[in-house]
């Protein structure tokens, strides 16, 4: 760990999930002279991570000495972390994002638990013992509603309807956990629905999700076009990465935000069908031509051959037949008044396409 032993900041954040995509670009967009980040980064990620805060001091101007990267690991007691960092950190942390977890729908029950449950519980130890805390940002996903179907509101969380993976399961659980903290700790939950790649660059560093889909039209788009597998009754919620990161950089100051839970969610999200058709004209400029019955289209993706043929993982086929949306009013007023709003995906389904013809392979 290296960092400033004299120079006194206004703020020091203290993060997880770095180098990951969310928290990269969440640090560039909170750096500056002023402020200091320790960021846990696991052993394996220390190369990548230092070589991430040099390109962000450039681009930001910000001194070197502002990043401290600590060794560490959630699942771990006390984070991994030395007594030395362990007692800087709580000498000056005035702010705490959390952001790493197992982001896999095929994650095991183990290994979701484990880091997503038990590692939130680590982080929330360590916060409780921060004297100087100001604010905790958790982020969690709109997919702790699990199997719940219809409108799921933000200021919901407890159900019984079960979930699809133990991706969902964890999140909910951990979610759980830091609501409790609502009650002694200024904390803010926020809820990211499936996030893509940039709406401007569409930059992105994985190719999953809605990108399936892409890449299932881009193997013979004139002829794939023609059969919509997607569902007029089923919406799937996208936000691209610069509306979570905007979001999350403003609200996590927002005196507003406090104690809230946000969703930080398209508002006006399009049906699969929809989105087949969006990415089918940008890359054809026509759309489907028929939409097989869903119930025969769930059992084509859930059969044997379909991975292969389609890309589409079977752990990713339930999204497109689960009918449930997400409420933002909270997200919706709070955003507004820094003059943020979720862009619709027929925006900037075109630069997401740009870059995956650009960048065939991450």
């Amino acid at each position: 760990m290296t960092r400033r032993a004299v120079m006194r900041f206004s703020k020091t954040f203290f993060m997880t999930g770095f180098p990951g995509f969310i928290a990269e670009r969440l640090v560039e967009r909170l750096a500056r002279a002023d402020v200091q980040f320790f960021l846990l980064v696991q052993p394996q990620f220390v190369e990548k991570s230092m070589k991430s805060i040099d390109e962000i001091a450039s681009r930001t101007n910000t001194p070197p000495e502002n990043f401290a990267l600590i060794e560490g690991d959630i699942t771990q007691t006390d984070l991994g972390m030395s007594p030395e960092d362990i007692e800087a950190v709580r000498e000056t942390t005035t702010d705490v994002f959390h952001l790493a977890a197992m982001y896999d729908l095929a994650v095991s029950k183990e290994a979701a638990y484990n880091v997503n449950l038990e590692g939130t519980k680590n982080v929330n130890m360590l916060v409780r013992s921060l004297p100087h805390l100001a604010r905790y940002s958790y982020i969690s996903t709109c997919y702790v509603a699990g199997n719940r179907e219809g409108k799921i509101l933000e200021i919901e969380l407890e159900h019984d309807a079960g979930f699809r993976n133990f991706y969902e399961e964890s999140k909910y659980l951990a979610e759980l956990e830091v609501e409790k903290l609502k009650a002694d700790l200024p904390v803010t939950i926020f809820r990211p629905s499936v996030v893509v790649g940039d709406s401007k660059t569409g930059e992105t560093v994985k190719y999953d999700g809605i990108y399936y889909l892409i890449q299932y039209l881009k193997k013979a788009p004139n002829i794939l076009r023609l059969v919509n597998v997607g569902n007029k009754n089923v919406t799937l919620n996208l936000v691209p990465v610069d509306f979570v990161v905007d979001g999350i950089a403003k609200l996590a100051f927002d005196e507003k935000a406090l104690g809230k839970t946000i969703a930080l969610a398209d508002p006006k999200p399009l049906t699969t069908e929809e989105l087949f058709d969006v990415i089918a004209e940008n890359l054809t400029g026509k759309r489907s031509a028929i939409s097989p019955p869903p119930m025969i289209v769930e059992k084509f993706l859930l059969s044997p051959i379909s991975p292969p043929v389609t890309g589409l993982p079977h752990s990713g086929v339930p999204y497109f037949f689960l009918s449930q949306t997400y409420d933002t009013r909270i997200a919706d007023q709070l955003l507004k008044e820094h003059q943020i709003n979720c862009p619709s995906f027929r925006d900037y389904a075109a630069n997401l396409l740009k870059f995956v013809e650009k960048h065939p392979q991450l």
